[in-house]
């Protein structure tokens, strides 16, 4: 009876919300490894929920009294669930492509990731994800994303601790947000890097394919904890301590340090500048790796905006001296409801062949049309053309070119629950 009640009080849309955890459990799930049976946001929000509705039992009589406490702690076990569920978010994403390229390569695409392969149909990226935030009246929150496909074994090709073990969790961090100020935000687990105008989701970028400076210039992930607090509307502050570049088990006794400013001096502009700085060589405690990152995005009018992406690099490899940078500008003009044309142009400087495996001086250029076909449905048909100072794009035929040029289309579908 007790269970019966609580599901008649679920919506359709949160059953499928159950379900689709319970699948992700199924999947993620690794042998040997315990399951936490309640989980600490649902934990405290149960909690809440029974304090706040502890007065809603009426005793009418002896006989009676039983059965009013009863159904007193149904309500309140179900408006605990439809508490937690309601400030829980499920959201997801397909992603699906297919690329033509002119060296018609027999394995993957030089300087490109997620969209690889030549003249095939390919899905790069299933993503589904639940999503808590924290706020005032709920300090505790978590993000868990799991992704499946080959973006998701790309991304985890380096990790220490091996690649099957972490490829399906993109994100996983709990939340809590301190009565400091306006708030001091803290998150501990695994989440993606803050360096970069772009990120693993295609749906977020304005392109589809990455750039260079994603791709080559920046990590993915860290795991650790960080910090963030909004002093006003315009300065927002972040800092990180981490294990270090893409790894969530440690290569080395030190860890990494992170720092980020977001200036938004006026409503159309954003400034956002991080640094890291951290020994990443594999059983060396003592070499740092830095990197700058800077981004600045501008709405110039309601059909326009531009920005600027700037990475600067230096490390210390095999007591050499490495470094590399790059910049990248973008421009988004928003036709219609229905229509965006957005080109990108870069310039990526690795002398030491520190990144991409040869000394070189890149260029790219990309130019994106978007087309939105439903609401939460996304084509992208795309042109790149990549050109290097030095022959290093192999051909089918195994001679090597200083250029490569594709053309190519993304599908994404993404969806959320709090978005109608």
């Amino acid at each position: 009876m007790y269970l019966m009640t609580i599901l008649s009080r679920l919506s359709v849309k949160w059953a499928c919300v159950v379900s689709l955890t319970a699948l992700a459990a199924l999947f993620t799930a690794t042998p040997g490894v315990a399951q936490e049976s309640h989980p600490a946001g649902l934990v405290l929000d149960l909690q809440g929920a029974l304090s706040a509705n502890s007065s809603a039992a009426v005793v009418e009589s002896d006989a009676g009294g039983r059965e009013a406490a009863v159904a007193s702690e149904e309500a309140q076990a179900g408006g605990g669930a439809m508490s937690f569920f309601e400030g829980t978010e499920l959201f997801g994403l397909v992603d699906a492509y297919y690329d033509w390229y002119s060296t018609k390569p027999s394995g993957d695409a030089p300087l490109r990731n997620f969209d690889t392969k030549h003249n095939q149909f390919g899905l790069s990226l299933l993503e589904v994800g639940l999503a808590k935030a924290p706020t005032a009246d709920s300090r505790a929150g978590f993000r868990l994303d799991l992704d499946y496909g080959p973006t998701a074994a790309l991304v985890h090709g380096g990790e220490p601790g091996g690649l099957t073990v972490f490829q399906n969790i993109q994100q996983a961090y709990m939340s809590y947000l301190a009565p400091v100020g306006n708030g001091l935000q803290f998150d501990v687990g695994k989440f993606v890097t803050q360096h970069g105008a772009e990120v693993i989701e295609a749906k977020d970028n304005w392109n589809y394919s990455r750039s260079i400076l994603f791709a080559w210039a920046i990590p993915y992930y860290h795991t650790g904890v960080r910090a963030s607090y909004a002093v006003n509307d315009k300065v927002t502050i972040a800092g990180a301590v981490v294990n270090g570049w893409n790894n969530v088990v440690e290569n080395n006794e030190r860890k990494t340090y992170g720092a980020q400013l977001i200036l938004k001096p006026t409503a159309s502009l954003t400034l956002v500048q991080n640094y890291m700085g951290g020994p990443e060589q594999a059983g060396n405690d003592d070499d740092w790796r830095h990197l700058s990152d800077t981004t600045v995005t501008y709405t110039a009018t309601d059909a326009l905006s531009l920005m600027v992406n700037y990475d600067y690099g230096r490390d210390t490899a095999a007591g050499q001296s490495v470094k590399w940078q790059g910049v990248g500008a973008y421009a988004k003009y928003v036709a219609n409801d229905r229509f965006a044309l957005i080109p990108r142009a870069e310039w990526y400087q690795d002398d030491d062949g520190y990144t991409t495996g040869t000394p070189q001086t890149l260029k790219e250029f990309t130019l994106t049309g978007e087309v939105t076909l439903a609401p939460r449905l996304l084509w992208r048909i795309e042109y790149r053309g990549d050109f290097s100072d030095v022959d290093f794009f192999e051909k089918h035929n195994g001679t090597f070119i200083d250029k490569q040029h594709s053309i190519g289309f993304g599908v994404l579908y993404s969806f959320s629950s709090n978005t109608p």
